[in-house]
């Protein structure tokens, strides 16, 4: 688990899972609304670092502090901005985890220490070091999500550019 301050105090916490076999449970109490604690599940194949996340998350705690949250919650605003994509649904289905996820990215914001380990015994899987995401990246599938050329990749980093669309989507 690693914690990093957002803006304001605010804090986001995270824990990477792999080989985790609780997935369609996990979903559906997402779905429910029956988390407890409540947090973000990403589709950890399409990260390659930790930095577009954090800056999808500030952009929610903006999107909270003028009260206008595009989804019902803050933990789904987190995965909706992640994508990229102003299509909710889509940006949910992409980013979020599926029935079948195997590679997890949980996040929570503002947790505690007990709510971390909460939801690490929630998600049946292997806790690993963020530091894996990069090598573990699917990013032949991370740069068809975001259209991310060759030639764009040849002046910016994977990671730099996931950000840019993340902070240029509402812009456009």
């Amino acid at each position: 688990m690693k914690v990093f301050e957002i803006s304001n105090g605010s804090t986001l916490s995270f824990a990477l899972f792999t080989d985790v076999t609780n997935s369609k449970d996990l979903l559906d109490s997402m779905q429910t609304g029956t988390m407890e604690p409540e947090c973000a599940l990403l589709n950890a194949w399409l990260i390659p670092d930790i930095f577009p996340v954090l800056a999808a998350a500030h952009k929610t705690l903006v999107s909270k502090s003028r009260s206008s949250l595009t989804t019902r919650t803050l933990h789904s605003e987190l995965v909706y901005n992640y994508a990229g994509s102003k299509h909710i649904t889509e940006s949910l289905k992409r980013c979020g985890i599926s029935g079948s996820s195997s590679y997890i990215l949980a996040a929570r914001f503002d947790a505690s220490a007990e709510e971390m380990e909460a939801i690490g015994n929630m998600i049946k899987g292997t806790e690993i070091e963020l530091e894996e995401l990069e090598a573990k990246a699917d990013k032949a599938q991370i740069q068809k999500h975001y259209k991310i050329s060759g030639l764009e990749l040849g002046i910016s980093s994977l990671s730099d550019a996931i950000t840019c669309r993340i902070a240029s989507r509402d812009a456009l």
